[in-house]
């Protein structure tokens, strides 16, 4: 598992360098205002749709029982469910797109009825440049679960970085186009004609493709869209979270969304190259096994990258919240991405820390149901942690007049609802085992957390007063990074016996 996890997060940590470098140069070229929010709408709004109709849905729906047929040696039987599933898939993104093309200006007017009448013109416009992305994705989500459930990993890690460059690639080249947002918008759809073509080549080396044929309502097709109607819910009600952020920020002062998203950035680094990759490698393994009947291994399995995931996620929450200010002076507070807008991102980025190791941990939860074949529990878990979340930033935001933080602490205590009632259900029906090893390791946890903190707010302050002046939070934030490994490295390598490292290599 160790090997599966440096290839998925290698290739995840490249994508989210190059994703980091990208937000750089947005937040130096678009900066915090009318441009920004509009293109940061136009993109997130296909990603919104395609955490419906691709990932979403084709991880839970789809790859368990592909993995499943492999497992069972059906090798024929799993390319004629994966071609059909495709077929489907392709024919609803055809009709959404149309649709979504036709009626986009009311569509933009829905979500953000803050913006004015300018703003959501040029929303509008930008989104319908964005929009195709989805479609173009369509193939290189379900060529990434098959790729997946095949135990063929670096792939479906690598082909996200193509998007990056596409747009780090327009933005230099920003003075050709319009205005920044257009460039940006076109770097979008560039980006998913690369991906598209990649993710192709990639999939033909493996032996894999996908073909379209006259979709057929089969047993199997008849399951899979049983649990794909469950999924569908579960993950719109994940989407409606944060159109509703979009909602509540439209209302708050301008550059509000953009400094969140800023901070939903950085806070999205370890998420994904640690936490994402975790669930990623968990899912088609439980789904093997369970298909073996080997409970025993699937339940060492899950405990093992539970015990992982809060190893890895917990000390940069601890950072995170330690030292927000530090962090987005030092990324992002350059050109007209000012001081003032990276201390309003550090609130968010603060409150965003507290849910991190939950974000991490749902997907891990989780996987006890979709390896399972039970998508209607997590479904269940999910529209309750939205409920509660939405209803906690109307509170936050407008009770307690928290801005933009008050966003992210709502999203951040939804993420550890959804922990919970995942963890309940999962011990009340004695699907979910909590091993030794997942307990032994929770003190160290603990303990390299704290060091971690506590390394990053001393070795920030230690930095900014060696350096002071227009270079201090770099200074700091590099001080903050060292101090913070030292503490964390430290701390885990002399109590290693009480982690379960030597079962995770194997």
């Amino acid at each position: 598992m160790l090997n599966k996890l440096i290839s998925v997060g290698g290739f995840t940590l490249l994508s989210r360098i190059t994703g980091f470098i990208r937000d750089v140069l947005m937040a130096w070229i678009l900066g915090k205002g009318i441009l920004s929010d509009a293109f940061l709408f136009a993109f997130l709004f296909p990603n919104y749709f395609r955490a419906i109709f691709g990932e979403g849905t084709i991880n839970p729906a789809f790859l368990p029982r592909y993995a499943a047929l492999y497992a069972k040696g059906n090798a024929e039987a799993a390319r004629r469910f994966a071609n059909q599933v495709f077929s489907w898939q392709l024919a609803a993104q055809l009709f959404l797109l149309i649709g979504a093309m036709a009626a986009m200006p009311q569509l933009v007017a829905i979500f953000v009825p803050g913006y004015s009448s300018d703003q959501l013109a040029l929303t509008a416009s930008l989104a319908r440049i964005t929009f195709p992305y989805l479609i173009l994705t369509l193939v290189a989500i379900q060529l990434s679960a098959m790729l997946n459930a095949l135990e063929k990993f670096w792939a479906a890690a690598a082909w996200s970085n193509f998007l990056n460059l596409a747009m780090i690639g327009t933005l230099l080249a920003s003075s050709r186009f319009p205005n920044a947002a257009y460039a940006a918008a076109w770097g979008v759809l560039i980006g998913g004609c690369l991906q598209l073509v990649f993710i192709l080549w990639a999939a033909r080396r493996d032996g894999i493709s996908l073909r379209v044929e006259l979709p057929r309502w089969t047993p199997e097709i008849a399951e899979f869209f049983k649990a794909l109607g469950i999924v569908t819910f579960g993950a719109a009600s994940v989407v409606v979270a944060p159109l509703i952020d979009f909602f509540i920020a439209s209302y708050l002062p301008t550059g509000s969304r953009t400094a969140l998203y800023y901070a939903d950035r950085i806070n999205q680094l370890p998420l994904g190259v640690l936490g994402i990759a975790l669930g990623t490698i968990l899912l088609p393994e439980m789904s093997k096994r369970l298909a073996k009947d080997d409970r025993a291994g699937s339940d060492t399995a899950q405990n093992r990258s539970a015990a992982m995931t809060l190893l890895l996620t917990l000390p940069f929450a601890a950072v995170f919240i330690a030292i927000p200010d530090t962090i987005m002076r030092a990324v992002f507070a350059h050109g007209a991405f000012d001081a003032h807008s990276a201390d309003l991102a550090a609130s968010a980025l603060a409150a965003y820390g507290a849910g991190l190791p939950a974000m991490a941990l749902v997907r891990i939860v989780a996987s006890t149901f979709y390896a399972r074949h039970d998508t209607l529990t997590p479904a269940i878990a999910t529209v309750t942690a939205i409920v509660s979340n939405i209803i906690l930033k109307v509170i936050f935001v407008w009770g307690f007049d928290l801005g933009v933080a008050g966003i992210a602490l709502g999203t951040a205590v939804g993420a550890w609802i959804n922990v919970a009632v995942l963890t309940w259900i999962g011990r009340s029906r004695s699907l979910l085992a909590i091993e030794s090893l997942f307990i032994r390791s929770l003190g160290v946890t603990l303990i390299s957390t704290l060091a971690a903190g506590a390394g990053a707010w001393f070795g920030a302050k230690i930095g900014a007063s060696w350096m002071p002046g227009a270079h201090s939070d770099l200074f700091a934030l590099a001080a903050a990074v060292v101090g913070s490994g030292i503490g964390y490295l430290l701390t885990v390598l002399t109590l290693r016996s009480r982690l379960p490292l030597d079962k995770f290599s194997r």
